[in-house]
Protein backbone atom coordinates (compact mmCIF):
# COMPACT_ATOMS: atom_id res chain seq x y z
CA UNK A 1 0.00 0.00 0.00
CA UNK A 2 1.19 3.21 -0.88
CA UNK A 3 0.81 6.11 0.94
CA UNK A 4 -0.29 9.66 -0.82
CA UNK A 5 2.41 12.29 -1.71
CA UNK A 6 2.63 15.50 -0.26
CA UNK A 7 3.30 18.18 -2.75
CA UNK A 8 6.25 20.41 -2.13
CA UNK A 9 4.99 23.41 -2.96
CA UNK A 10 1.28 24.22 -4.07
CA UNK A 11 1.89 25.64 -7.84
CA UNK A 12 4.41 22.78 -8.12
CA UNK A 13 4.61 22.01 -12.05
CA UNK A 14 3.82 18.63 -13.55
CA UNK A 15 6.91 17.44 -15.13
CA UNK A 16 4.81 15.62 -17.85
CA UNK A 17 3.99 19.01 -19.42
CA UNK A 18 3.89 18.93 -23.37
CA UNK A 19 5.43 22.62 -23.18
CA UNK A 20 9.09 20.72 -22.41
CA UNK A 21 9.32 19.05 -25.60
CA UNK A 22 7.63 21.79 -27.61
CA UNK A 23 8.66 24.92 -26.22
CA UNK A 24 11.45 24.42 -23.50
CA UNK A 25 13.19 27.76 -24.08
CA UNK A 26 10.26 29.69 -23.18
CA UNK A 27 9.05 27.44 -20.28
CA UNK A 28 12.34 27.59 -18.77
CA UNK A 29 12.38 31.34 -18.89
CA UNK A 30 8.83 31.47 -17.33
CA UNK A 31 10.28 28.70 -14.54
CA UNK A 32 12.85 30.72 -13.78
CA UNK A 33 10.68 34.10 -13.31
CA UNK A 34 7.79 32.16 -11.34
CA UNK A 35 10.20 29.83 -9.41
CA UNK A 36 13.79 30.81 -9.27
CA UNK A 37 16.54 28.70 -9.95
CA UNK A 38 15.08 25.60 -7.97
CA UNK A 39 11.88 24.58 -9.47
CA UNK A 40 9.07 22.12 -7.41
CA UNK A 41 7.58 19.73 -9.78
CA UNK A 42 5.52 17.16 -9.75
CA UNK A 43 6.24 13.43 -11.44
CA UNK A 44 3.85 10.75 -12.05
CA UNK A 45 1.38 9.84 -9.04
CA UNK A 46 1.78 13.61 -7.97
CA UNK A 47 5.52 12.84 -6.68
CA UNK A 48 7.07 15.67 -5.48
CA UNK A 49 10.93 16.17 -6.35
CA UNK A 50 12.77 19.55 -7.32
CA UNK A 51 14.05 20.60 -10.80
CA UNK A 52 17.39 22.69 -10.53
CA UNK A 53 17.77 24.90 -13.76
CA UNK A 54 20.08 27.06 -12.33
CA UNK A 55 23.26 27.11 -13.61
CA UNK A 56 25.74 27.80 -10.61
CA UNK A 57 23.36 25.27 -8.61
CA UNK A 58 23.45 22.20 -10.53
CA UNK A 59 27.68 22.73 -10.62
CA UNK A 60 27.22 23.06 -6.84
CA UNK A 61 24.97 19.91 -6.67
CA UNK A 62 27.14 18.04 -8.94
CA UNK A 63 30.17 18.84 -7.48
CA UNK A 64 28.70 17.76 -3.79
CA UNK A 65 28.56 14.23 -3.41
CA UNK A 66 28.41 14.00 0.19
CA UNK A 67 25.25 16.14 0.60
CA UNK A 68 23.56 15.73 -2.62
CA UNK A 69 24.02 11.51 -3.28
CA UNK A 70 23.43 9.19 -6.31
CA UNK A 71 21.81 6.69 -3.88
CA UNK A 72 18.12 6.65 -4.02
CA UNK A 73 17.77 4.65 -0.84
CA UNK A 74 18.01 8.02 0.75
CA UNK A 75 14.66 9.28 -0.74
CA UNK A 76 11.92 10.15 1.68
CA UNK A 77 8.82 9.29 -1.06
CA UNK A 78 9.36 5.21 -1.02
CA UNK A 79 6.29 5.29 0.58
CA UNK A 80 4.33 6.88 -1.58
CA UNK A 81 5.22 5.33 -4.92
CA UNK A 82 3.36 2.47 -6.20
CA UNK A 83 4.57 -0.73 -7.48
CA UNK A 84 4.42 -0.03 -11.21
CA UNK A 85 5.56 3.57 -10.93
CA UNK A 86 6.83 4.62 -14.97
CA UNK A 87 9.93 6.27 -13.92
CA UNK A 88 11.28 3.04 -11.44
CA UNK A 89 13.73 2.01 -14.46
CA UNK A 90 15.10 5.99 -13.67
CA UNK A 91 15.00 5.99 -10.31
CA UNK A 92 15.97 2.69 -9.19
CA UNK A 93 16.33 -0.08 -11.76
CA UNK A 94 16.69 -3.67 -11.26
CA UNK A 95 20.58 -4.97 -10.90
CA UNK A 96 22.79 -2.45 -10.24
CA UNK A 97 24.97 -0.68 -12.51
CA UNK A 98 27.75 2.46 -11.87
CA UNK A 99 25.25 5.08 -12.57
CA UNK A 100 23.58 3.57 -8.89
CA UNK A 101 26.99 3.31 -7.18
CA UNK A 102 28.58 5.11 -4.59
CA UNK A 103 31.95 6.50 -3.16
CA UNK A 104 35.15 3.72 -3.97
CA UNK A 105 32.86 1.89 -5.81
CA UNK A 106 31.14 4.28 -8.55
CA UNK A 107 34.99 5.04 -8.98
CA UNK A 108 36.45 1.90 -9.43
CA UNK A 109 33.29 1.17 -11.89
CA UNK A 110 33.69 4.10 -13.78
CA UNK A 111 37.57 3.64 -14.09
CA UNK A 112 37.26 0.40 -15.45
CA UNK A 113 35.13 1.67 -18.31
CA UNK A 114 36.84 4.79 -18.80
CA UNK A 115 40.43 2.98 -19.25
CA UNK A 116 38.67 0.60 -21.73
CA UNK A 117 37.11 3.11 -23.75
CA UNK A 118 40.46 5.06 -23.36
CA UNK A 119 42.15 2.99 -25.72
CA UNK A 120 40.30 3.51 -28.90
CA UNK A 121 42.36 5.24 -31.39
CA UNK A 122 40.85 8.48 -32.92
CA UNK A 123 41.91 7.89 -36.14
CA UNK A 124 40.69 4.43 -36.28
CA UNK A 125 37.05 5.41 -34.95
CA UNK A 126 36.90 7.97 -37.46
CA UNK A 127 37.42 5.81 -40.30
CA UNK A 128 34.97 3.48 -38.60
CA UNK A 129 32.73 5.83 -38.46
CA UNK A 130 32.98 7.42 -42.33
CA UNK A 131 32.39 3.63 -43.49
CA UNK A 132 29.36 3.34 -41.71
CA UNK A 133 28.24 6.43 -42.83
CA UNK A 134 28.80 5.86 -46.40
CA UNK A 135 26.99 2.64 -46.24
CA UNK A 136 24.16 4.65 -44.97
CA UNK A 137 24.10 7.02 -47.49
CA UNK A 138 24.51 4.27 -50.21
CA UNK A 139 21.29 2.77 -49.18
CA UNK A 140 19.31 5.59 -49.32
CA UNK A 141 21.07 7.78 -51.56
CA UNK A 142 19.81 6.79 -54.73
CA UNK A 143 15.88 7.19 -53.81
CA UNK A 144 16.45 10.99 -53.26
CA UNK A 145 14.69 11.09 -50.07
CA UNK A 146 15.57 10.27 -46.67
CA UNK A 147 14.00 9.78 -43.12
CA UNK A 148 17.15 11.30 -41.64
CA UNK A 149 16.75 10.24 -37.70
CA UNK A 150 15.37 6.40 -38.48
CA UNK A 151 17.60 6.04 -41.40
CA UNK A 152 20.58 7.76 -40.23
CA UNK A 153 21.01 9.51 -36.69
CA UNK A 154 19.49 6.61 -34.70
CA UNK A 155 21.49 4.09 -36.67
CA UNK A 156 24.90 5.53 -37.19
CA UNK A 157 25.63 5.53 -32.90
CA UNK A 158 24.50 1.72 -32.39
CA UNK A 159 26.80 0.49 -35.80
CA UNK A 160 29.81 2.36 -34.29
CA UNK A 161 29.01 1.38 -30.71
CA UNK A 162 28.47 -2.26 -31.99
CA UNK A 163 32.06 -2.64 -33.92
CA UNK A 164 33.56 -0.75 -31.11
CA UNK A 165 32.21 -3.71 -28.46
CA UNK A 166 32.90 -6.37 -31.02
CA UNK A 167 29.08 -7.37 -31.18
CA UNK A 168 28.44 -10.62 -33.66
CA UNK A 169 26.75 -9.28 -36.82
CA UNK A 170 23.60 -11.74 -35.50
CA UNK A 171 22.94 -10.15 -32.43
CA UNK A 172 22.79 -6.56 -33.97
CA UNK A 173 19.07 -6.50 -34.76
CA UNK A 174 18.05 -7.99 -31.17
CA UNK A 175 20.44 -5.50 -29.50
CA UNK A 176 19.05 -2.36 -31.71
CA UNK A 177 15.41 -3.36 -30.68
CA UNK A 178 16.18 -3.60 -26.92
CA UNK A 179 17.58 -0.01 -27.02
CA UNK A 180 14.45 1.18 -29.30
CA UNK A 181 11.97 -0.47 -26.82
CA UNK A 182 13.77 0.50 -23.78
CA UNK A 183 12.57 4.30 -24.65
CA UNK A 184 9.08 3.59 -24.19
CA UNK A 185 9.47 3.75 -19.97
CA UNK A 186 7.93 1.32 -17.78
CA UNK A 187 7.62 -2.06 -17.73
CA UNK A 188 8.89 -2.12 -21.19
CA UNK A 189 12.12 -0.40 -20.26
CA UNK A 190 13.02 -3.44 -17.35
CA UNK A 191 12.40 -6.00 -20.43
CA UNK A 192 14.72 -3.94 -22.43
CA UNK A 193 17.53 -3.18 -19.86
CA UNK A 194 17.49 -7.14 -19.12
CA UNK A 195 17.51 -8.38 -22.47
CA UNK A 196 20.44 -5.69 -22.84
CA UNK A 197 22.33 -6.92 -19.63
CA UNK A 198 22.33 -10.38 -21.07
CA UNK A 199 23.35 -9.97 -24.45
CA UNK A 200 26.37 -7.97 -23.01
CA UNK A 201 27.21 -10.55 -20.34
CA UNK A 202 27.00 -13.30 -23.75
CA UNK A 203 29.48 -11.41 -24.72
CA UNK A 204 31.46 -10.58 -21.89
CA UNK A 205 31.52 -14.24 -21.52
CA UNK A 206 32.96 -15.01 -25.51
CA UNK A 207 35.59 -12.57 -24.70
CA UNK A 208 36.88 -14.14 -21.42
CA UNK A 209 37.40 -17.19 -23.52
CA UNK A 210 38.67 -15.30 -26.59
CA UNK A 211 39.96 -11.84 -25.73
CA UNK A 212 40.30 -9.40 -28.61
CA UNK A 213 40.82 -5.96 -29.79
CA UNK A 214 37.54 -4.48 -28.13
CA UNK A 215 35.64 -2.99 -24.99
CA UNK A 216 34.81 -5.53 -23.21
CA UNK A 217 38.17 -7.71 -23.45
CA UNK A 218 39.74 -4.23 -22.04
CA UNK A 219 36.92 -3.96 -19.66
CA UNK A 220 37.97 -7.91 -18.43
CA UNK A 221 41.48 -6.68 -18.28
CA UNK A 222 41.32 -3.77 -15.83
CA UNK A 223 38.64 -5.57 -13.63
CA UNK A 224 41.50 -7.94 -13.22
CA UNK A 225 43.64 -5.31 -11.84
CA UNK A 226 41.03 -3.35 -10.14
CA UNK A 227 40.84 -6.83 -8.07
CA UNK A 228 38.41 -9.93 -10.21
CA UNK A 229 37.17 -10.89 -6.78
CA UNK A 230 35.34 -7.56 -6.57
CA UNK A 231 33.90 -6.45 -9.85
CA UNK A 232 32.85 -9.85 -11.40
CA UNK A 233 31.01 -10.06 -14.79
CA UNK A 234 27.70 -9.84 -14.19
CA UNK A 235 28.73 -5.87 -12.85
CA UNK A 236 30.61 -5.64 -15.81
CA UNK A 237 27.90 -6.17 -18.32
CA UNK A 238 25.42 -4.00 -16.01
CA UNK A 239 28.43 -1.23 -16.87
CA UNK A 240 28.35 -2.15 -20.63
CA UNK A 241 25.40 -2.01 -21.06
CA UNK A 242 25.29 1.67 -19.89
CA UNK A 243 27.90 2.56 -22.05
CA UNK A 244 25.82 1.09 -24.84
CA UNK A 245 22.21 2.52 -23.88
CA UNK A 246 23.75 5.93 -22.69
CA UNK A 247 26.23 5.99 -25.57
CA UNK A 248 23.50 5.10 -28.29
CA UNK A 249 20.51 7.66 -27.84
CA UNK A 250 22.00 11.10 -26.69
CA UNK A 251 24.86 10.96 -29.94
CA UNK A 252 21.67 10.17 -32.00
CA UNK A 253 19.82 13.09 -30.77
CA UNK A 254 22.90 15.32 -31.19
CA UNK A 255 23.15 14.43 -34.88
CA UNK A 256 19.67 14.76 -35.51
CA UNK A 257 19.32 17.76 -33.73
CA UNK A 258 22.69 19.04 -35.51
CA UNK A 259 21.43 18.30 -38.44
CA UNK A 260 17.71 20.14 -38.19
CA UNK A 261 19.81 23.21 -37.22
CA UNK A 262 22.04 23.05 -40.69
CA UNK A 263 18.64 22.46 -42.66
CA UNK A 264 16.64 24.93 -40.78
CA UNK A 265 18.74 27.65 -39.84
CA UNK A 266 19.88 30.24 -42.53
CA UNK A 267 23.09 30.65 -40.99
CA UNK A 268 24.36 27.56 -41.79
CA UNK A 269 23.08 27.15 -45.55
CA UNK A 270 26.29 29.40 -46.95
CA UNK A 271 28.49 26.37 -45.30
CA UNK A 272 25.92 23.51 -46.35
CA UNK A 273 27.77 22.96 -49.69
CA UNK A 274 30.91 22.57 -47.58
CA UNK A 275 29.59 20.89 -44.74
CA UNK A 276 32.92 20.75 -42.68
CA UNK A 277 32.96 24.65 -42.05
CA UNK A 278 29.53 24.91 -40.28
CA UNK A 279 29.35 21.68 -38.40
CA UNK A 280 31.58 22.07 -35.63
CA UNK A 281 29.71 25.40 -34.87
CA UNK A 282 26.43 24.43 -35.06
CA UNK A 283 27.08 20.92 -32.74
CA UNK A 284 28.21 23.46 -29.97
CA UNK A 285 25.30 25.64 -30.69
CA UNK A 286 23.13 22.55 -29.94
CA UNK A 287 24.65 21.76 -26.84
CA UNK A 288 24.03 24.95 -25.44
CA UNK A 289 20.70 25.55 -26.99
CA UNK A 290 18.97 22.26 -27.76
CA UNK A 291 21.06 19.62 -25.90
CA UNK A 292 20.17 16.08 -26.59
CA UNK A 293 20.20 15.12 -22.31
CA UNK A 294 17.54 17.63 -21.42
CA UNK A 295 17.32 16.38 -17.62
CA UNK A 296 19.13 13.74 -15.56
CA UNK A 297 17.84 11.76 -12.21
CA UNK A 298 18.72 12.58 -10.16
CA UNK A 299 20.12 13.30 -6.71
CA UNK A 300 19.02 13.08 -2.75
CA UNK A 301 19.58 15.44 0.01
CA UNK A 302 21.41 13.55 2.86
CA UNK A 303 20.58 16.72 5.17
CA UNK A 304 18.55 19.87 5.02
CA UNK A 305 20.12 22.42 2.97
CA UNK A 306 19.59 25.36 1.49
CA UNK A 307 20.26 25.34 -2.39
CA UNK A 308 19.57 28.96 -4.17
CA UNK A 309 16.25 30.47 -2.93
CA UNK A 310 14.71 26.62 -1.64
CA UNK A 311 15.06 25.09 1.76
CA UNK A 312 15.41 21.52 0.67
CA UNK A 313 14.57 18.23 3.68
CA UNK A 314 16.97 15.81 3.75
CA UNK A 315 15.99 12.86 1.71
CA UNK A 316 14.25 14.96 -1.14
CA UNK A 317 14.99 14.21 -4.72
CA UNK A 318 16.35 16.28 -7.14
CA UNK A 319 16.44 16.89 -11.02
CA UNK A 320 19.68 18.30 -12.65
CA UNK A 321 18.49 20.52 -15.54
CA UNK A 322 21.08 20.46 -17.70
CA UNK A 323 19.19 22.47 -20.64
CA UNK A 324 17.67 25.13 -18.04
CA UNK A 325 21.08 25.36 -16.51
CA UNK A 326 22.92 25.56 -20.38
CA UNK A 327 20.40 28.58 -20.18
CA UNK A 328 20.66 30.73 -17.34
CA UNK A 329 21.06 34.40 -18.07
CA UNK A 330 23.93 34.60 -15.80
CA UNK A 331 26.04 32.47 -17.93
CA UNK A 332 25.22 34.81 -20.94
CA UNK A 333 24.93 37.83 -19.65
CA UNK A 334 22.22 39.96 -18.16
CA UNK A 335 20.62 43.64 -18.05
CA UNK A 336 21.30 45.67 -15.24
CA UNK A 337 17.90 44.69 -13.53
CA UNK A 338 18.53 41.59 -14.09
CA UNK A 339 22.08 41.60 -12.93
CA UNK A 340 21.18 43.24 -9.95
CA UNK A 341 18.79 40.73 -8.88
CA UNK A 342 21.43 37.99 -9.37
CA UNK A 343 23.57 39.82 -6.90
CA UNK A 344 20.75 40.03 -4.28
CA UNK A 345 20.22 36.09 -4.58
CA UNK A 346 24.36 35.50 -4.79
CA UNK A 347 24.03 34.69 -8.07
CA UNK A 348 21.35 31.81 -7.91
CA UNK A 349 18.15 32.92 -7.14
CA UNK A 350 15.22 34.65 -8.72
CA UNK A 351 15.59 36.87 -12.23
CA UNK A 352 13.19 39.93 -12.76
CA UNK A 353 12.36 39.74 -16.24
CA UNK A 354 12.49 37.57 -18.96
CA UNK A 355 15.90 36.45 -19.93
CA UNK A 356 17.37 36.52 -23.78
CA UNK A 357 18.14 33.52 -25.60
CA UNK A 358 21.50 32.83 -25.74
CA UNK A 359 23.97 34.20 -28.82
CA UNK A 360 24.85 31.43 -30.69
CA UNK A 361 28.13 30.24 -30.19
CA UNK A 362 31.14 31.48 -32.30
CA UNK A 363 34.27 31.56 -32.83
CA UNK A 364 37.55 29.32 -32.24
CA UNK A 365 37.94 28.03 -30.03
CA UNK A 366 34.15 26.99 -29.21
CA UNK A 367 32.45 27.79 -25.70
CA UNK A 368 32.15 24.01 -24.11
CA UNK A 369 31.36 25.13 -20.57
CA UNK A 370 28.14 23.80 -21.25
CA UNK A 371 27.00 20.90 -18.99
CA UNK A 372 25.29 18.47 -21.36
CA UNK A 373 27.69 15.74 -20.14
CA UNK A 374 27.50 16.28 -16.96
CA UNK A 375 29.53 18.05 -14.38
CA UNK A 376 31.69 16.35 -11.18
CA UNK A 377 32.67 13.12 -10.37
CA UNK A 378 29.59 11.03 -12.02
CA UNK A 379 29.99 13.42 -15.27
CA UNK A 380 29.93 11.37 -18.78
CA UNK A 381 33.94 10.18 -19.10
CA UNK A 382 35.85 12.20 -21.43
CA UNK A 383 36.89 8.68 -23.61
CA UNK A 384 32.82 8.69 -24.28
CA UNK A 385 32.49 12.40 -25.04
CA UNK A 386 35.22 11.66 -27.78
CA UNK A 387 33.33 8.98 -29.11
CA UNK A 388 30.16 10.68 -28.99
CA UNK A 389 31.70 13.89 -30.47
CA UNK A 390 33.82 11.98 -33.36
CA UNK A 391 30.53 10.07 -34.12
CA UNK A 392 28.34 13.23 -34.43
CA UNK A 393 30.59 15.53 -36.63
CA UNK A 394 31.30 12.45 -38.97
CA UNK A 395 27.72 11.86 -39.44
CA UNK A 396 27.13 15.37 -40.21
CA UNK A 397 30.52 16.11 -42.76
CA UNK A 398 29.55 12.36 -44.17
CA UNK A 399 25.67 13.59 -45.43
CA UNK A 400 26.54 17.27 -46.33
CA UNK A 401 29.63 16.06 -48.04
CA UNK A 402 27.16 13.18 -50.10
CA UNK A 403 24.47 14.90 -50.59
CA UNK A 404 25.56 18.92 -50.47
CA UNK A 405 21.52 19.21 -51.88
CA UNK A 406 19.89 18.25 -49.26
CA UNK A 407 17.00 19.95 -47.86
CA UNK A 408 13.74 19.41 -45.47
CA UNK A 409 11.36 17.53 -47.34
CA UNK A 410 9.06 19.13 -45.04
CA UNK A 411 8.17 23.18 -43.55
CA UNK A 412 10.60 23.41 -39.83
CA UNK A 413 7.36 24.02 -37.93
CA UNK A 414 6.28 20.38 -39.14
CA UNK A 415 9.25 18.99 -37.00
CA UNK A 416 8.25 17.32 -33.77
CA UNK A 417 10.08 15.89 -30.92
CA UNK A 418 9.92 12.99 -28.55
CA UNK A 419 7.48 13.62 -25.70
CA UNK A 420 9.89 13.42 -22.73
CA UNK A 421 11.25 15.84 -20.76
CA UNK A 422 14.51 13.92 -20.22
CA UNK A 423 16.37 13.17 -23.86
CA UNK A 424 15.61 16.03 -26.72
CA UNK A 425 15.18 14.44 -29.94
CA UNK A 426 13.25 14.65 -33.42
CA UNK A 427 10.30 12.04 -34.10
CA UNK A 428 11.47 12.06 -37.68
CA UNK A 429 13.60 14.60 -40.05
CA UNK A 430 12.35 13.97 -43.64
CA UNK A 431 14.84 15.47 -46.18
CA UNK A 432 15.18 15.32 -50.28
CA UNK A 433 18.12 15.57 -52.26
CA UNK A 434 18.93 14.37 -56.03
CA UNK A 435 18.95 10.72 -56.07
CA UNK A 436 22.75 9.59 -56.08
CA UNK A 437 24.86 6.50 -56.16
CA UNK A 438 28.04 5.51 -54.38
CA UNK A 439 30.80 8.57 -54.52
CA UNK A 440 33.71 7.33 -52.80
Amino acid sequence: MTVPARPLTPDAVPLDSDRFHTDPVTLYRELRHRHGSVVPVLLPSDIPAWLVIGYREVHRVSSDPDTYTRDPAHWNQWASVPADWPLLPLIAPRGGSLLHTVGEAHARRAAVLSDALEAVEPGELRRHAERIADALVDGFGPDGRAELVADYATRLPFLVLAELIGLPEEEAPELFDALRQGMAGGVAAHRARARLVTAMGRLLAARRAAPGADVPSRMLAAATVAGASELAEPELAEDLAVLIAAGHLPTADWLGNTLRLMLTDARYAASEAGGRFGVERAMNEVMWRDTPTQTVVGRWATRDVQLGPRQLRAGDLLLLGLQGANGDPLVHGTSAPVAAAAAFYGLAGLVSEPEPVPEPVTGSPANNAYLSFGHGERRCPFPAQEIAETVTRTGAEVLLDRLPDIELAVDAEELTHRPAPWLRGLTALPARFAPVGWRR
